[in-house]
C-alpha cells in the first residue's frame, strides 16, 4: 500500500507537538516528525506575512490520508491551514510495513 507524507505548518511548538500526538494516538499517522525554526513568507488577505512555524511530516498508508487530512483541518489553529499530501515513491519496505500495521485499529499497542 503506498504511503503519503503529509505535510503542515503549525504556528508554535506547543501546537505542533499536540497534532502530533492526537495523530498518532488515533493512528491516523503512524510517526509525526517536527522540524522546528522555518520562516515561512506567504501572501495572506492582500499582504505579504512572514511567520516563525514549525513544520509537521506525518506518515501514513493511502487509506488512511483523508482521514488524517481531515482531523488536522478539524484541529488545526489556523484559518486556512497547509495540508499537503506527497505520495511515496519508494521506501524501506519494512519501515513501509510499520506504518500500515501502527495506523490500524487492529494493531496490538505496546
Amino acid at each position: 500500500m503506498p504511503v503519503f507524507l503529509i505535510l503542515s505548518t503549525c504556528p508554535d511548538a506547543d501546537t505542533a507537538q499536540r497534532l502530533a500526538r492526537i495523530l498518532v494516538e488515533e493512528r491516523l499517522a503512524a510517526c509525526v516528525s517536527l522540524l522546528p525554526g522555518g520562516v515561512s513568507t506567504y501572501r495572506w488577505q492582500g499582504r505579504v506575512e512572514q511567520a516563525a512555524e514549525v513544520q509537521l511530516l506525518a506518515k501514513t498508508p493511502a487509506d488512511r490520508r483523508d482521514a488524517l487530512m481531515a482531523r488536522l483541518a478539524e484541529l488545526h489553529p489556523y484559518e486556512l491551514p497547509e495540508i499537503l499530501a506527497v505520495e511515496t515513491a519508494a521506501g524501506l519496505p519494512a519501515y513501509l510495513d510499520w506504518v500500515t500495521a501502527e495506523t490500524h485499529t487492529d494493531a496490538s499497542p505496546e
